[in-house]
Formats: C-alpha cells, sequence, structure tokens
C-alpha cells in the first residue's frame, strides 16, 4: 500500500519548509529511516527519513518549493507496485497543473521564458492578493515574538527575484535576521515600509510571475528601466532556443546588470546611475554587456570541476550561478544568511576581496619600501567615527536593551559584591593543555569555560542564585537546572543566548558550547529560542581590560556574575616555610549583581567564596584528561 511523506513538524512556531534538495529520484528504491530528503525552515536545516521502505514512485513538491506542515511531500510504493509507480508520476504534472488554475491564463499570455518561473513558485498556496501573486508574510520569529520592524528592503519593486533569496532584514525583540523570498517571481507591491512595524502573519510584500510586473510601472511613469529589460532578456532566449547551453548563459547579463549593482552600495540601489550611463553611451552598455559572460564562462566550467554540487552544501541556484561567474569556491565561503545560507553578497564580498588581494599582490615591490613608513604615521591619528554629529532613530534591538534595563533597575533591588580570585594554577593549566584541547575539540581553551564551570557547580550548592521571584503572587521558584545565559557583544547591541542545562556539560562541553553559542549570535544565525529560558546570566566584562563592573540583572533571574581582566601582578603570598614573600600571580576581580529581594548579601558572599575556592584550588586535569 503507498505510503505519504509528509513535511514534519520541526519547532513549535515553525509552520512551513522548504524542500532543498532530494536524496532520491523517482523510481529509486528507499530504506526505512534512510535519509529522503534535506529541508529547510526558518530554525534548523535537516535530513528527513523515509517512514517505509519501498520504492519512490511519486514526489510532490520539488527542490526550492515551500509546503506547509503536514503536506504531502511523496509517495512511496511498496515493492510489488514497482511497475505501478510509473503510472502517478505522469499525474504529478496534472496535480499541480490543477492547483493553479489562476496563474495559467497569464502564463498563455507571457513568452515561454516566463514559464519555469511560475513553475517554481507554488502561487496557489498563498496567492490571494495583487492578481494572484504570493504574499510573503512576517514570520514568527520566537514564541512570544508578535511583531517585527523592517530594517531594511534588499529587493524594490519591480526586481525579480530567486527563490531563498534574501528579500528584507527584520528586526524583533529577540533577534535580527533576514527574510528569504518564499518563491521566484517579480516584487509587485510593498506594504510595509523600512522602520514600521507589523504583527506576525501581516503581509510585507507581494510577488508575482514577470507579466505581472508591468501593472506596477504602468501606474509609476518614472520607472521604464524594468520594462525595458524584459524584452531584451527574453528576445535572446527566443532566438536562441536550439542550442541547449544558450539559454543558461543568455540570462548571466541580466542577472549581472539587475542584481551586482543593488548590492555594492550595501543596501542603496545603484541602478539610477547605471541607467544614466546607458543613456549616455548605449553602446557602451552593450559591448561590456557582452564580454562578461564570456570572462566568467571560463572560471564557471573550472570551479564546477573542482568543487562539485555538495561541497558548500545547499545554495539556491542564484548564488551558485554567481559564483561560478564570479569565479568564487563555495566551499571556502561561510554562510551570513538564514539558518547558516551562502546569500549573494557573500559571494560578491568573497570576489571583492580576491580581486582586492590580486591588485595588491600584483605590485608589491615597488611600494614595499616606501609604504611602511607612510602607513605608519596616520596610525598614530585614527580618524574620528562617522557617527559624530549625527542623530539617529534606535535600532529595534537597542531599544530593547535600553528598555529592558531600565526595567530591571525598577523593578529588582540591586546590590554588588566583589571578590578577589587567585586564577594562577588555571594560567599554568591553560598553557600545559590549550595546544591539545584546540586539536582534539576544535575550539580555544580560554578563561570563561573555567568559570562558567564553577559557577554551575556552586549554583547547585546555593539554589537561591539561580531563583525567580514573584512579588505580587509572594512566591519564589528554585529553578531544577541551571540553564546559563552568555552575554556576547555583537555589532548590533548585547545579546543573550541561552546554554540549556549547562550543569550537565563538562569543561569541554561548555568550551564548544560557549564558541558555538558566541559565533552563530554574532552572524545573526541563532534561533529566537536560544534566547529564553536562562536562570543565570555570566559576563565577561574583562574581554577589553575592564577590572570588573557592576551588571544589570538580566530579568526575571536574580543573579548575573560579572568577570573581569586576568592581570598578572605582585601579590603577597604567605607561605607555610618561608612566611610573607611577594611574588607575581594571575588575578581577577569576580562581580555578582543580586536582587536584595530574595538574595541576602551573606548569600551573595557564600556563593562567591564557593566560586573562589573552586578555581583557587585549579583542580581541573580530569576535565582535560591530564594528570594531576
Amino acid at each position: 500500500m503507498p505510503v505519504s511523506v509528509t513535511m514534519p513538524r520541526l519547532g513549535e512556531s515553525v509552520t512551513e519548509g522548504t524542500v532543498t534538495r532530494w536524496l532520491k529520484q523517482e523510481g529509486e528504491r528507499v530504506e526505512a529511516d534512510e535519509p529522503l530528503l534535506e529541508v529547510s525552515t526558518d530554525k534548523v536545516d535537516t535530513e528527513i527519513p523515509s517512514p517505509a521502505a519501498g520504492v519512490l514512485s511519486r514526489i510532490v513538491v520539488g527542490e526550492d518549493e515551500t509546503a506547509d506542515v503536514g503536506s504531502e511531500l511523496a509517495v512511496i510504493a511498496g515493492d510489488g507496485e514497482d511497475a505501478g509507480s510509473a503510472a502517478p508520476a505522469p499525474a504529478a504534472a496534472p496535480a499541480q497543473e490543477e492547483s493553479a488554475p489562476e496563474p495559467e491564463p497569464a502564463a498563455l499570455d507571457t513568452p515561454s521564458t516566463e514559464k519555469p518561473i511560475e513553475a517554481e513558485a507554488p502561487a496557489p498556496q498563498t496567492g490571494s492578493s495583487s492578481g494572484g501573486g504570493t504574499a510573503v508574510k512576517m514570520p514568527a520569529l520566537g514564541e512570544s515574538v508578535t511583531e517585527g520592524t523592517v530594517t531594511r528592503w534588499l529587493k524594490a519593486v519591480g526586481d525579480t527575484i530567486e527563490v531563498d533569496e534574501p528579500l528584507l532584514e527584520v528586526s524583533t525583540d529577540k533577534v535580527d535576521t533576514e527574510i528569504p523570498s518564499p518563491v521566484a517571481g517579480t516584487v509587485l507591491e510593498i506594504k510595509v515600509q523600512e522602520d514600521e512595524t507589523a504583527d506576525v502573519g501581516a503581509d510585507l510584500a507581494i510577488i508575482g510571475s514577470a507579466d505581472s510586473a508591468p501593472a506596477a510601472p504602468a501606474q509609476e511613469a518614472p520607472k521604464p528601466a524594468p520594462a525595458q529589460e524584459a524584452p531584451k532578456a527574453e528576445a535572446p532566449k527566443a532566438e536562441e532556443p536550439k542550442p541547449a547551453p544558450a539559454p543558461q548563459q543568455a540570462p548571466q547579463p541580466k542577472i549581472e546588470t539587475q542584481q551586482a549593482p543593488s548590492w555594492e552600495p550595501g543596501g542603496s540601489y545603484a541602478d539610477p546611475s547605471a541607467e544614466a550611463e546607458t543613456a549616455k553611451d548605449p553602446s557602451a552598455a552593450e559591448r561590456n554587456a557582452e564580454p562578461a559572460p564570456a570572462q566568467a564562462a571560463a572560471p564557471a566550467a573550472e570551479t564546477v570541476r573542482s568543487n562539485g554540487a555538495g561541497d558548500a552544501g545547499y545554495v539556491t541556484p542564484l548564488v551558485r550561478k554567481l559564483a561560478t561567474e564570479k569565479g568564487v569556491d563555495l566551499s571556502a565561503l561561510t554562510g551570513t544568511g538564514v539558518g547558516g545560507r551562502i546569500r549573494k553578497q557573500d559571494v560578491i564580498e568573497a570576489a571583492d576581496k580576491a580581486a582586492a588581494a590580486k591588485a595588491a599582490a600584483a605590485a608589491p615591490a615597488p611600494a614595499a619600501t616606501p609604504a611602511a613608513p607612510q602607513q605608519a604615521k596616520p596610525a598614530a591619528k585614527p580618524e574620528p567615527s562617522p557617527l559624530r554629529g549625527r542623530t539617529e532613530k534606535l535600532t529595534r534591538i537597542r531599544a530593547t536593551i535600553a528598555r529592558r534595563m531600565v526595567e530591571s533597575l525598577h523593578i529588582s533591588a540591586q546590590l554588588t559584591t566583589v571578590i578577589e580570585v587567585d586564577v594562577t594554577k588555571i594560567a599554568q593549566l591553560r598553557q600545559r593543555a590549550k595546544a591539545d584541547f584546540l586539536a582534539k575539540n576544535g575550539v580555544k581553551l580560554t578563561f570563561l569555560p573555567f568559570f562558567a564551570l564553577a559557577a554551575v557547580e556552586a549554583l547547585r550548592q546555593h539554589p537561591v542564585v539561580n531563583s525567580s521571584i514573584d512579588q505580587e503572587a509572594g512566591t519564589v521558584t528554585y529553578h531544577e537546572g541551571e540553564h546559563l545565559g552568555i552575554a556576547v557583544d555583537t555589532p548590533k547591541g548585547l545579546v543573550v543566548p541561552v546554554i540549556k542545562d549547562a550543569g550537565d556539560l563538562n569543561l569541554a562541553g561548555l568550551s564548544k558550547r560557549i564558541a558555538d553559542v558566541a559565533e552563530r549570535t554574532r552572524n545573526n544565525k541563532i534561533s529566537p529560542d536560544e534566547l529564553s529560558g536562562g536562570t543565570f546570566t555570566l559576563t565577561n566584562t574583562g574581554s577589553r581590560g575592564a577590572l570588573f563592573d557592576t551588571p544589570i540583572i538580566n530579568q526575571p533571574q536574580v543573579g548575573i556574575l560579572g568577570t573581569g581582566a586576568v592581570v598578572k601582578r605582585a601579590v603577597v603570598v604567605d607561605d607555610p616555610n618561608l612566611g610573607e614573600l611577594i611574588v607575581p600571580r594571575s588575578m581577577i576581580y569576580l562581580a555578582l549583581s543580586y536582587d536584595h529581594r530574595i538574595v541576602d548579601g551573606a548569600d551573595a558572599a557564600r556563593f562567591l567564596v564557593t566560586l573562589k575556592e573552586r578555581l583557587e584550588g585549579g583542580q581541573f586535569e580530569g576535565d582535560l584528561g591530564l594528570s594531576s
């Protein structure tokens, strides 16, 4: 009996997923629990195993298409139904055509080159506005998030866009992230402008087929450029239908002229200047457009041979094509898009860096001798910041931080206690173990994991510091687990990802988790669910050289530990044989801010003394696999 493969629910707030790659093709046999396809959501990229053994008779949702949770992805036939598996396969096409009755009439009036765009975009699911276009909605970026602010549109009305290509940037109380396009097509309408706020589920934009695009330029007289570019791109496609490689090379000039200028200024579109240059000398623009694909063809073949298809993981066809044109090795890039995907901007930046490196290496000899003294002089006089004298609107995350910091001071009675700790033994242990630790675990051995491990151990002994108070209800909750928040300094502000059940991790586990969440937070890859649920926070205020400070509690927690800079200085040590000695020691200040409504000064002191004894004892050899 045929078995249906459905889209699973990959998270509490996930309502849909995108098929990124099919690992089996129609007609191939698959075993139970064998990986069948790869799916990408807003929170995770994962493989979907086959629910049963049999033959993959029909694929319902193709690659780069989006499906709702619970919808059918494929059909697996039993072993005795192999012969019949070919019958449902042709039925897949009519099924998709019947589900899209509205776009079909438009497709008959448009050139054949636009039909693949309609096939990629499952418009019938949400095509209820703007003549059958697909609505891009505000996603739920976290359980408690109800709205988001549009910070920047990466595409304008009339621009073409591919599936999963970044469309806009959105900021919420918990995270700043990019929203990819759910379908391929043309941006017909932008409903929420930059710096405007929209509720979760609200329509942000409308994306439709290319034949619907002229409706918008017809009302906007000053935008004739998209109407002129469309026939140019269609003409070469219509003239060269016979040779197979010709349709692949023809769209390349269109992609370069529309997309490359839009990314170079960092979000401001350069199309008007490009149009002006074309108006002055149209023949020059045609000459420049012709050699571009010819130059890109050579590195395209080379990179395909060297990289293969899967070395860099899943990327959109647009990004892969741009990488081949630019000669960029995708396997050497680290993506900054949603879910860690490689974006078009990542490829462009890598190509610019490669070009700059070649230009610098082209003439090093003549500039080597005079450059050294010239570069040393301006270094002594740094340039002033471009922010001087400017007034800007607060970003969403900065406004949230400001509001919560003030609320924290108003809600709780905060007090800070500071203790001095000798971490010389830990410093010596790090020198012995850091090389082997890096080779074994893949992360550097810093001081922070030692403090984190000692903190979660102390929280188990002093649960009052790992609690929450509800003054209105007159209750206090002593948390069962130690969910450690790690304050991370990012260009957009302070963000605190949470390591759940940190008390169950050893030193190596904490090191890897701290490095992982810090990196993903700085690269906007952290999920909203990882930014909540903390019971105690650790902030490394000494990372920039500060000796100590008085950190503000992250509500609804009742404690936050600030670690200062580790400084080597002369300290009086009482030796049992030699008496008092002045010796160099590695010292650090630990500052505990706590809610005085539930944590007394004696409780804070006991917690800090437990930390001090654990750190100064330096008994971490077992955690590092060393003999004491």
